[in-house]
């Protein structure tokens, strides 16, 4: 059978971390159901699913469901793509003059981000595709060939006005990232692309609940120095949070595979990695102070062809301390919501649910990761 939308539901558990910060560095929150709630954005969990594994010493050590791994080229989102990919690039092996290169970048600056970005605070960050930036790289070379800046101009200027559909008719030209969540250029609205997975701010099924550490810097040197005083280098406070957080995901299954240029097998993978990436890769700051790192214990997988809906207001009401596990006491108010949606809706999506707990859904197999993953991307093999 064939899925419109895959949904992915997930609760996981992180004391005393700073998972994200607003910018006065305190935890971010959010009131809901009249209770203010710990929270983590979508843009700081896309974030960490989409750069999993980079920046790895061993490049064997990568994680393994790492969306490098997919297939797709991916990509880079930058105010300075111009300056720090397509001018080095396109000038290696080449002597161009200063006025050249100068010419080059300007052309280019104000045909990929706008005539009024030549400052780079005053550009939007966009998200360019290795295919993209290589094909940049090789016209961008061909200009810088000529030793007439005016030509340089001119010959790039010709470049965005007649090949720049070509440049949209990469295959995967805008990357695997945009693919997935969508890209936005107020320069050239043509370039846009739809994000064809969802994500929904994580927040705590509970009143968020933190305390403020105080923090005291010791001075090594003058703490050997029996005459001085007890050796504080300073002092400091940090907000803590502590958080039980129930997410969402959708994954609107045709356009993706639309934007993965009809590859349904990529999207297939996409999806696969996905589930592994939501399940084990932690969002966090002050990761060698608080060590933001837990495992989602309970996962549901959805798929079916009517409307999402989130599941969050299963927690509309705060959850109190009980003597029951908090977790296991959230799966119990998840599986209650979800028995009175489907009363009511009877929209009929297949299931499956990772649990490392007593409490799980009733009716629905509870599998290990890899199967609930592959569950998730046969359903995107179906949809072909």
């Amino acid at each position: 059978m064939s899925s419109r939308f895959i949904q992915i539901h997930w609760l996981a558990s992180y004391p005393a971390t700073l998972l994200n910060r607003d910018d006065a560095g305190l935890a971010k929150r959010i009131p809901f159901g009249g209770t203010v709630r710990s929270r983590i954005s979508s843009q700081c969990l896309k974030r960490h699913w989409r750069v999993a594994g980079q920046g790895s010493v061993d490049a064997s050590k990568v994680h393994p469901w790492a969306l490098a791994n997919v297939g797709v080229p991916t990509g880079s989102r930058s105010k300075e793509v111009v300056e720090r990919k397509i001018l080095p690039g396109a000038a290696a092996g080449l002597d161009p003059t200063q006025e050249a290169l100068d010419a080059a970048r300007i052309a280019l600056i104000e045909n990929l981000y706008g005539s009024k970005a030549g400052d780079t605070k005053s550009r939007q960050a966009l998200f360019f595709g290795q295919p993209e930036i290589d094909y940049l790289i090789e016209r961008t070379r061909q200009a810088l060939e000529q030793s007439d800046p005016k030509a340089v101009t001119e010959t790039l200027k010709a470049f965005f006005k007649d090949e720049r559909a070509n440049l949209r008719a990469l295959k995967h030209g805008a990357g695997l990232e945009t693919a997935l969540f969508g890209r936005m250029v107020t320069a050239d609205p043509e370039s846009n692309r739809d994000a064809a997975i969802h994500v929904a701010h994580a927040l705590s099924v509970h009143a968020i609940e933190r305390e403020l550490d105080f923090m005291a810097v010791v001075d090594d040197l003058k703490r050997e120095d029996k005459d001085s005083d007890a050796g504080a280098a300073g002092v400091f406070d940090m907000e803590l949070a502590s958080g039980l957080y129930y997410g969402y995901t959708v994954v609107d299954v045709p356009l993706l595979i639309a934007n993965l240029a009809d590859d349904a097998e990529a999207a297939a993978k996409v999806v696969e990695h996905l589930v592994h990436l939501i399940a084990d890769v932690s969002p966090g700051a002050k990761k060698g102070s608080t060590a933001p790192y837990s495992y989602a214990e309970f996962m549901l997988v959805e798929a079916g062809e009517r409307q999402p809906r989130t599941l969050a207001n299963a927690f509309r009401q705060a959850l109190k301390a009980r003597d029951q596990d908090p977790a296991e006491a959230a799966v119990n108010v998840l599986a209650e919501h979800l028995a009175r949606m489907d009363r009511a809706y009877q929209t009929g999506e297949r299931r499956r649910q990772l649990s490392v707990l007593d409490a799980m859904i009733p009716d629905c197999d509870a599998v290990s990761l890899d199967e609930l993953a592959r569950f998730a991307g046969s359903e995107v093999g179906a949809a072909t």
